[in-house]
């Protein structure tokens, strides 16, 4: 074979090989049947190639995915195993086939694809980095480095003569050659010994500033005792004032008229309930027009109001352009309505017959449907009938062959209790397994409790360290000393910062807009009200006047109504409908006569299964009952064997 169907071979095998079902010896053994015709150089070939392939696939897949990713989706996923047969032959095989029989291989196969990868592949600049970094995990880097990295690099130059062949092979002449860089070999970083930290120096004490005077009004007297005072004075006063005047005017007691308090005190009820009473004013605007009540019977709401005032004058609007056209020369289309109304009538009363009809051949249509039915459920019962004798045919077959299965394993298990009267050894045995069982599992139980006790102790250290901390924090001084003055500003250095009492002389003057705000908006919606109030007024006179025009038109529809049930009434004595409807109850009543048979049918065919189940049940207890005479009599053999075999011992 030549280098291509070498190459191919192996990958077809790789392809074939599933790494989780398969074992590599028990495969390649397979693979050696299969290439019986083949030479045994090529043999050889193929078997060390796929079970190198198989065994180093991690280590090979690693470059195949980083090819992959770089490239995209340019690539089939078709053409992997293809890249992993030509990785390993270049990374653990081209010194043994040397650069002649390589170059053969890589020739034989698709140029396009070997060129993309062997020029990826032999990079140094993808070698030294994201090859070597990922080999790194798998082997060590030292190991990496000097086995596989070192060698390859070695390799470069001749594997760049290859790709321009490659390259002349595909038509696009010779590449430039790319200038190999030399790998960066990291250096030991040169640590100094760190210098001594010197002692930090002290920190200056700022000075305090000298503490403003304190104010004149600390000290000063309250107020509240002085105004005391001069409460209690005018009290005083005002009764010796009263006791003055009492003492003048000792006699008026005995006047009838009431005196000017009590006269102030009614004056002041009767303004209040004249007040309650006068509670729409403040809404009124002293016109006429809103003086008006409400004449409706219903009470209406807003909404109700303006909805129907707005009905009842397009209603006016739509008359009045009817008069104009009247008298304007129009003519009135009230015989063309008659006739219309009319004939609306007539084809009325042909449309309810042919409803009525209609109706009734569906109901026809439906009764038939049912009888039909009927008479399929009778043919499926019977076919259920004849199936259900069977199965109590094939059940009590099935018993018949359950008892013989029931005789067969009782003597099985009476072959099994011989052969278990030596079991002591095999108790004693399994005991030693379980003590030294036990024994391991305390050992490690003991090694993880020394464990957990170490990594609790390193924990309260951890704890004991961090308190100290936080106590040093604690102990250090804090200067609490604020001073607060209303006229100043915080100083936290913002655009739109002010002073307290700032603030309070703007908070100030927003309430004293908002509530002239608040003024101006209670003036226009007390405006607004009485327009409304005005509007709904005349729409409640338009709305009684309408409704009363519209109890007419309900009388005129009564009427209508009426016409129409005597229609109803003429279309039901119509021939036709008499007929189908004499139909349908010929097709109710056959209906009937069949449910009736039916019920019958079914009484009778609960009784034959009720005689099948007796009798079935009759042969399961006389099975019952052998089956358990049969175990006591075994029972009694072995306790007997049991005794007999003691008693010699003895």
């Amino acid at each position: 074979m030549n280098c291509k169907e070498l190459v191919k071979e192996v990958t077809r095998l790789l392809d074939e090989f599933q790494e989780d079902k398969q074992c590599i010896d028990e495969f390649t053994q397979e693979a050696v049947k299969d290439l019986k015709n083949l030479s045994s150089a090529d043999q050889d070939f193929i078997i060390d190639t796929l079970y190198g392939c198989i065994t180093h696939k991690r280590f090979l897949e690693v470059v195949v995915n980083i090819f992959y990713i770089h490239y995209g989706d340019i690539l089939l996923r078709v053409d992997r195993n293809l890249f992993i047969v030509v990785c390993y032959l270049a990374i653990f095989c081209l010194d043994d086939l040397g650069m002649e029989h390589f170059s053969r291989i890589i020739k034989s196969l698709d140029a396009s694809k070997m060129h993309k990868f062997l020029s990826f592949f032999f990079s140094a600049n993808n070698l030294t980095t994201h090859i070597q970094e990922e080999w790194s995990h798998i082997y060590d880097a030292a190991i990496v480095k000097s086995n596989w990295i070192t060698p390859l690099i070695r390799w470069c130059s001749e594997i760049d003569l290859l790709l321009d062949q490659l390259a002349k092979k595909m038509g696009k002449g010779s590449l430039p050659k790319k200038s190999s860089r030399k790998s960066t070999e990291p250096r030991e970083f040169d640590l100094t010994k760190p210098k001594v930290r010197p002692l930090p120096a002290p920190e200056v004490i700022p000075k305090q500033d000298k503490p403003k005077p304190v104010p004149a009004s600390t000290h000063r007297s309250p107020k509240e005792p002085e105004i005391l005072d001069e409460i209690k004075q005018s009290n005083q006063k005002k009764a010796l004032e009263v006791l003055n005047e009492a003492n003048s005017q000792q006699f008026k007691c005995a006047n009838p008229q009431k005196s000017k308090k009590t006269q102030n005190v009614i004056s002041q009820i009767l303004q209040s309930r004249d007040g309650e009473l006068k509670f729409d004013k403040l809404y009124a605007s002293g016109s006429p027009a809103t003086q008006k009540t409400n004449s409706l019977p219903v009470r209406l709401n807003t909404t109700a109001i303006l909805r129907e005032g707005a009905l009842y004058n397009r209603q006016l609007e739509e008359e009045l352009k009817r008069l104009e056209h009247l008298s304007q020369g129009a003519s009135e289309p009230s015989a063309y309505l008659q006739w219309q109304k009319e004939m609306r009538e007539k084809d009325l009363q042909e449309e309810l017959a042919e409803l009525e009809r209609r109706r009734l051949e569906g109901r026809i249509s439906h009764e038939e449907a049912v009888l039909a039915r009927e008479r399929v459920l009778e043919r499926n019962h019977h076919k259920a009938q004849q199936t259900k004798e069977e199965t109590a045919e094939l059940m009590h077959r099935y018993a018949e062959k359950r008892l013989q299965e029931e005789k067969e394993m009782r003597d099985l298990v009476q072959q099994v209790a011989d052969g278990h009267k030596n079991s002591k050894a095999a108790k004693a045995k399994l005991q030693q397994i379980k003590q030294r069982i036990v024994k391991e599992v305390s050992e490690q139980n003991r090694e993880l409790l020394s464990q957990a006790l170490e990594d609790a102790q390193a924990e309260l250290r951890r704890k004991m360290e961090l308190i100290c901390q936080i106590r040093a924090f604690e102990s250090m001084p804090m200067v609490r000393q604020k001073l607060v003055d209303d006229t100043e500003p915080a100083g936290h250095d913002l655009l739109c910062e002010m002073s307290l009492a700032e603030l309070r002389e703007r908070l100030t003057l927003l309430r004293e807009s908002e509530m002239c705000k608040l003024e101006e908006r209670r003036q226009r919606i007390l405006e607004e009200k009485q327009v409304k109030e005005q509007l709904l007024l005349e729409q409640l006179d338009n709305i009684a006047l309408r409704r009363s025009l519209a109890e007419q038109a309900t009388a005129r529809s009564q009427e209508e109504k009426r016409l129409r049930s005597e229609l109803r009434q003429a279309v039901n004595k119509d021939e036709r409908v008499l007929a189908l409807q004499k139909t349908l109850q010929q097709k109710q009543q056959e209906k009937h006569k069949r449910k009736t048979e039916k019920n019958s049918m079914k009484r009778n065919e609960l009784v034959r299964p009720l005689t099948v189940k007796n009798s079935i049940q009759k042969k399961q207890q006389v099975f019952e009952e052998h089956h358990w005479q049969e175990l006591e009599r075994t029972l009694e053999q072995q306790v007997h064997g049991v005794f007999h075999q003691s008693s010699k011992t003895k």
